[in-house]
């Protein structure tokens, strides 16, 4: 089949390209931002792309178009399609229908920890030699893609966005799995949805397609989460969480403060004890959750653990560029001030008394939006310094969030200017983190790349 994609670019949707390549498709695609790595990652898998949205770059004699949910009507291409009666479809029910449905499927959805979650549970099934297919919003470092084929199971960071323009149901609704991981629920995405119960609905949806025998890893110490299953579940739960917050067949401990050294507990007994580089109390739950859902896929506890010693993160994901003249520099993908929260708390268990200077840019729509600001101050509270990114399209003044965490900050528009008082700022000692869900203009390489 010849299949050509708009939106290629995207993690996903260039994910979804590469398991299309490898199942012998013809594939082509194009979008409006084509460029390294993804660009090159395609192109080296032999996809050929066309930059911008000129219906030309679809091939004539092409059997299927899938649409990439940041199309709309109005766009040339989507309207082409339209006009000529090209078949399409969007990439979630493309992938639910066509290639899950042949697999064994275990999804990771959440508001937050996603694609922490899937690339542990992924890296589980791999050492325990079981050889996964996966589809991850990010680049595991264990794997250096965002996407294989692999044998029967496979591992998909289930998104509660929606699915296309054409599709408002979310995008997991379309995956089937058979064992589910619900790491957490709050309001976020306000561009598509109106409040928090209607994201609810959505994850109810979900919990209608896993059948009985499957599976449901559920954060038991989250209300929403709770709130969801009382609308009615047929699939066992295996409820997991803190042990300080929270009675669950699955426990995880904090060792030390920073939680580089975690205890796992199940029905009460140890399986097991975890020293790593990871930080953070979220990123011990991210692993509890992994370990519960492997468990459910067959993989004994004990050897879940032992396989987490050896993972070594997600790109952007509190990503360590590197140090030069004893400076730290960060890349982290930052969506919602409670990601930012634990993030930064995190970091700062782990780096004790020293600096930490903080960019961020508010680059999604609910954050561009005034749905979180009340919540931003608190969020940052553990940085030092803060300089926020601000534009025409926020619908809140940065100047009334960074008195709030006493003026330690400063809003700039400008990326250039941004960089140059991080420069004139940071010190030997200092760990500098850039925050954001989008590119920030490749930031955090340009001033790591300016120290050195």
């Amino acid at each position: 089949m010849k299949i050509h994609i708009l939106g290629i670019c995207g993690t996903f949707m260039g994910g979804l390209a590469a398991l299309a390549r490898s199942d012998g498709h013809e594939v082509s695609g194009s979008d409006e931002n084509v460029y390294p790595p993804m660009s090159t990652q395609l192109e080296s898998l032999g996809i050929e792309l066309g930059e911008g949205y000129d219906p030309a770059h679809i091939p004539g004699d092409v059997d299927l178009v899938i649409i990439g949910n940041a199309l709309s009507r109005g766009n040339p291409s989507v309207e082409h399609v339209l006009d000529q009666n090209i078949p399409f479809a969007s990439g979630p029910r493309w992938l639910g229908e066509t290639y899950l449905r042949r697999r064994t499927v275990l999804a990771v959805a959440g508001t937050h920890g996603k694609t922490t979650t899937a690339s542990m549970l992924a890296w589980i099934l791999e050492a325990a030699g079981r050889k996964p297919g996966f589809l991850i919003g990010g680049i595991p470092e264990n794997f250096g893609l965002s996407a294989r084929t692999g044998d029967d199971l496979f591992v998909v960071e289930a998104d509660e966005y929606d699915t296309a323009f054409f599709d408002k149901r979310a995008k997991f609704v379309h995956y089937r799995p058979r064992i589910a991981v619900l790491n957490n629920l709050e309001f976020d995405h306000a561009d598509i949805y109106p409040d928090l119960a209607a994201i609810q609905t959505q994850f109810h949806h979900l919990v209608r397609t896993i059948p009985g025998n499957g599976c449901l890893a559920v954060n038991a110490a989250d209300n929403n989460l709770q709130a969801v299953l009382e609308r009615g579940c047929w699939t066992p739960v295996s409820g997991f969480g803190l042990d300080d917050q929270v009675e669950a067949d699955w426990q995880v401990h904090l060792d030390d403060p920073a939680g580089r050294e975690l205890t796992f507990r199940h029905a009460g007994e140890n399986i097991g004890t975890l020293k790593w580089s990871i930080t953070g109390r979220h990123n011990a739950l991210n692993a509890l959750a992994a370990v519960t859902a492997a468990a459910a896929a067959g993989v004994e506890p004990a050897q879940a653990v032992a396989a987490l010693q050896d993972f070594k993160g997600v790109k952007r994901r509190l990503e360590y560029l590197g140090e030069h003249g004893g400076i730290h520099v960060y890349d982290d993908f930052a969506h919602h001030p409670t990601a930012i929260r634990l993030t930064l708390e995190g970091l700062r268990r782990a780096v004790g008394n020293a600096r930490i200077l903080v960019a961020l840019e508010p680059a999604s729509n609910t954050m561009r939006g005034d749905f979180h600001v009340g919540d931003l101050p608190s969020a940052l509270v553990a940085a030092d310094h803060v300089w926020l990114r601000s534009s025409d399209g926020m619908d809140w003044d940065p100047h009334e969030v960074l008195e709030k965490i006493g003026g330690n900050g400063r809003p700039r528009s400008q990326v250039d200017n941004l960089l140059e008082d991080l420069r004139s700022e940071a010190r030997a000692g200092d760990h500098v983190i850039f925050m954001s869900n989008r590119g920030f203009e490749n930031a955090p390489r340009r001033f790591f790349d300016a120290l050195s």
